[in-house]
């Protein structure tokens, strides 16, 4: 099942809701793509919709609950990833290391 909270998140000017899945990832993803949310909208566990999406989630058969519950849902069915248990690519990924070769051109170290 699909789950939402209501919008009360504030960020970049709007409110957001948090969008879950009790099944699986797989589902959420379908959910969100039929929704029409961004995948970039992804956040380990749960989509960030804008207020916007809200009635159009809840149309498309989102259930409403407090956020609390949200969390409780995503721990019982072990979908949960926290933040701190996420492994998160360097913000800044380091150039690979080159060296010059005496032909002009240059090489992976």
């Amino acid at each position: 099942m699909i789950y939402l909270d209501r919008p009360a998140w504030p960020a970049r000017g709007r409110l957001w809701s948090h969008l879950i899945s009790d099944v699986s990832l797989a589902e959420l993803h379908a959910f969100a793509e039929a929704l029409g949310a961004p995948r970039r909208g992804f956040d380990r566990d749960h989509y960030d919709i804008p207020a916007e999406r809200f009635e159009m989630a809840v149309w498309l058969g989102a259930r409403v609950l407090p956020s609390r519950d949200l969390v409780r849902l995503l721990r019982d069915s072990g979908l949960r990833r926290p933040k701190h248990l996420t492994p998160h690519p360097h913000p800044h990924p380091r150039p690979t290391p080159r060296r010059s070769c005496s032909c002009g051109t240059s090489q992976e170290v």
